[in-house]
């Protein structure tokens, strides 16, 4: 059985260095649904966001924040409806503030919900990391914690043209 590292992940990025509140903006988390499905969101945090329902060519949105109870946001995706509560494959895609920069990750638990399609993390700022899948799993195993600190929106898409 997998066991999800993204909430302790989050607990450390949070550890890194003090909340700046009152910085520069650092852009919007967007994911989008390039697949021939819709798929479902929650944001987490120390609280469950409401499910958001991505249609196939669509997107979800949020200001990149810090959470003030758990540092930061883990947004759940998965394929099914209430995939969330029932033990179905989930992609997280993490960040957490720190300093003047934003730290992000990519991981799969309880399997690989979008396997064979290829799935990238492009932050808009080309100095910054990207995160690539193209078969829809970590090709390397181990993390891929990336962090920017040129602000901007970091995107997640599912379905992407490749890598």
């Amino acid at each position: 059985m997998k066991f999800g590292i993204a909430l302790p992940l989050l607990s450390l990025f949070s550890l890194l260095t003090p909340s700046s509140a009152g910085s520069a903006p650092h852009g919007h988390a967007v994911v989008i649904n390039n697949c021939a499905d819709p798929f479902y969101l929650w944001s987490v945090g120390g609280s469950l966001g409401p499910r958001q329902k991505v249609e196939p060519g669509d997107n979800y949105s949020e200001a990149i924040h810090r959470d003030p109870v758990s540092g930061g946001i883990a947004i759940k995706i998965t394929e099914g409806e209430n995939g969330l509560f029932n033990g179905s494959p989930q992609m997280i895609f993490a960040y957490s503030l720190a300093g003047n920069g934003v730290w992000y990750d990519l991981s799969n638990v309880f399997g690989d919900p979008f396997g064979s399609h290829p799935v990238c993390v492009e932050p808009e700022k080309d100095q910054c990391p990207s995160i690539c899948w193209p078969e829809g799993t970590n090709p390397g195993g181990g993390n891929s914690v990336k962090s920017c600190t040129e602000g901007g929106d970091i995107v997640l898409t599912v379905c992407s043209s490749g890598c």
